[in-house]
């Protein structure tokens, strides 16, 4: 079965609550956890919040399709309360946030997913947690580990 990892995050409400909540939803919907990075607490990305996030990284083996992941990974937002997805890299405080960042090794461009996930290398509060569970997997598009990626976030400052 194909893998896909999901990156998580909340700013509002119980963030540890709503992280586990979230990995529940996605055990029973989307297939099994295969596993979850500890939890990072991480100042707001793309705007200005008073609140921090708090992010994650799960690895789950599903049976579904990257089309049906994401339709799903929605459900579950607006199941949990988020009542807007983020327009044109226009970013807010939001109660659970689930990006689908990487599907098997597949590289996709739609207008609904595009795979790997697009900021994924620019990202380090999804690069950290994927490189505490996958460190050794390799970005489909740019050919190098979540490592590395990470290392050269860390040397840019």
């Amino acid at each position: 079965m194909p893998n896909v990892y999901l990156g998580l995050g909340t700013n509002l409400g119980d963030k540890d609550r709503n992280l586990r909540r979230a990995v529940g939803h996605l055990q029973k919907k989307i297939g099994n956890v295969l596993s979850l990075s500890s939890f990072y607490e991480t100042a707001p990305w793309g705007f200005v919040s008073e609140h921090s996030f708090l992010n994650a990284v799960a690895c789950l083996e599903t049976e579904l399709a990257p089309a049906d992941v994401l339709r799903r990974t929605q459900e579950i937002e607006k199941e949990m309360g988020r009542t807007h997805k983020s327009v044109d890299n226009v970013y807010t405080d939001r109660l659970i946030d689930i990006d689908l960042l990487l599907y098997d090794g597949q590289i996709l461009d739609s207008h609904e997913l595009m795979l790997p996930h697009p900021y994924l290398a620019q990202r380090r509060f999804v690069l950290e947690p994927l490189c505490e569970i996958a460190p050794t997997l390799r970005h489909p598009v740019l050919g190098k580990t979540i490592r590395q990626l990470l290392e050269e976030l860390e040397q840019q400052g």
